[in-house]
């Protein structure tokens, strides 16, 4: 059983992505086998995981999918590797609400070990109760390690590890970073800017690499990773039902934030998946049954797609055939009548669903999701429940409520109303699906 350990940190900004990105590119240089995980539903850091490993890197959501499918996607996901790195997700315990969907969560279910990347600017010897606090806050989640972060020099060094070392003995201090700004990854409204847009990313990953393998004891901290309970028994339902047999999925710059599970789900139902590229002005294969219009940014690119006539009529032709087309947050916005961008223009859409939507009115929504469907249709008969996550900036000018897909409720329970719209088998809604909650 592949052996496997996860990359925390006691907050979000504490450097774990570009430390994380360092060790993936530093082992995969040294020909080591790894396989690299994201916990939680982040569509960006994944992608520059894959760029420093060299193979596809695969969401864990201690929230959104139950124990058997977090096993079951390690144990696929891993096959052919020698060790599994999981980058955690905000702060180690950190979650979708104050005791469930955290780091520390997805730790237990895996049996792995966890490796604290602390942030020390502006502390000194308190860094010992820190780590104390993190290590001991929770006796099923083990700390084995530590790596301080943004050091101010040697001397600040020898006081952090010093104070640990009297504090925590047993948990090592496995290295230390200085603070290194142009290594600093560029960001823009949903996280970091996208990997394929980084002109400089194997530049970047190259002196991570460096400066990881350099500064952190990298065979005492892969030496910390333990067995956990990968799972490599009965394969699961898809975690979404397939749309069709054959399905066409729309992947560019535009309509880049899919997840591998549920693609991948879909070739091990047995659908057959073809690719078009609506930047590049293509439409959806001639052959194809279904669409899939995932999320990303088509409030970037709204002049052009809406000035790519083959893709919006392959759209259209598509729908009069029959087909079931699935729009998600971005792809949603898509298959609506038209998207003001942020300079307050109007861009034409698909016109397949009553919808509107704004960027120029920016307002954030952000938080997992608990939505059943309202009719039957291609994802499953009325009733049917899916676990997901909405992060997006958009406001809907205009939504149908009276042609609904969802009824929604957020992670605590409280109900959200009316979410996304269907017509015919055109469906869309603003909510990432990230697994099926009922036996499908």
């Amino acid at each position: 059983m592949t052996k496997g350990l996860i990359i925390a940190a006691p907050s979000s900004g504490s450097g774990k992505t570009v430390l994380t990105l360092g060790l993936l590119r530093h082992l995969a240089r040294a020909k080591r086998r790894v396989a690299s995980f994201k916990a939680g539903p982040d569509y960006i850091d994944p992608a520059f995981h894959e760029e420093a490993a060299g193979r596809p890197c695969v969401n864990l959501d201690s929230w959104a999918m139950n124990p058997a499918r977090l096993t079951a996607l390690v144990g696929q996901w891993s096959q052919g590797a020698e060790l599994c790195i999981c980058e955690g997700v905000m702060g180690l315990f950190d979650g979708a609400t104050a005791t469930s969907g955290s780091t520390a969560d997805l730790a237990t279910v895996l049996g792995w070990p966890v490796v604290l990347v602390v942030d020390t600017r502006a502390q000194g010897g308190s860094v010992a109760a820190l780590v104390r606090g993190f290590a001991t806050h929770r006796k099923d989640v083990k700390v084995a390690g530590v790596v301080f972060n943004r050091v101010a020099g040697e001397k600040h060094a020898r006081v952090l590890t010093q104070a640990c070392r009297d504090a925590v003995p047993d948990v090592p201090v496995l290295g230390w970073v200085g603070r290194i700004d142009d290594l600093e990854l560029p960001s823009r409204h949903l996280g970091l800017v996208q990997a394929l847009e980084h002109p400089d990313l194997d530049d970047v990953l190259d002196r991570a690499a460096k400066l990881v393998g350099d500064a952190v004891d990298i065979a005492a901290l892969t030496g910390l990773a333990a067995s956990g309970s990968a799972s490599s028994g009965e394969p699961l339902p898809p975690p979404l039902p397939p749309l069709g047999q054959r399905i066409a999925v729309a992947a560019d710059d535009a309509f880049a934030f899919r997840y591998p599970h549920v693609v991948e789900g879909w070739r091990a139902a047995g659908a057959e998946l073809s690719f078009f590229s609506p930047l590049g002005d293509q439409g959806p294969n001639p052959d194809a049954d279904a669409v899939y219009l995932p999320g990303g940014y088509p409030e970037l690119h709204a002049g052009r797609l809406a000035g790519a006539e083959a893709f919006l009529g392959g759209l259209r032709a598509k729908a009069a055939e029959g087909a079931a087309i699935l729009g998600e947050c971005g792809g949603y916005m898509v298959l609506g009548r038209g998207l003001v961008d942020a300079d307050g223009d109007r861009h034409a859409m698909a016109e397949l669903l009553p919808l509107e939507t704004s960027f120029a009115e920016r307002r954030l929504t952000l938080g997992y999701r608990r939505a059943r469907l309202m009719t039957d249709g291609p994802l499953g008969g009325a009733g049917g429940v899916f676990a997901g996550h909405e992060f997006h900036y958009a406001t809907a000018l205009k939504e149908d409520a009276g042609q609904a897909l969802f009824t929604c409720s957020d992670a605590e329970g409280t109900d959200k109303g009316p979410a996304g719209l269907r017509a015919g088998r055109v469906l869309g809604s603003f909510v990432h699906l990230i697994d099926r909650e009922d036996d499908g």
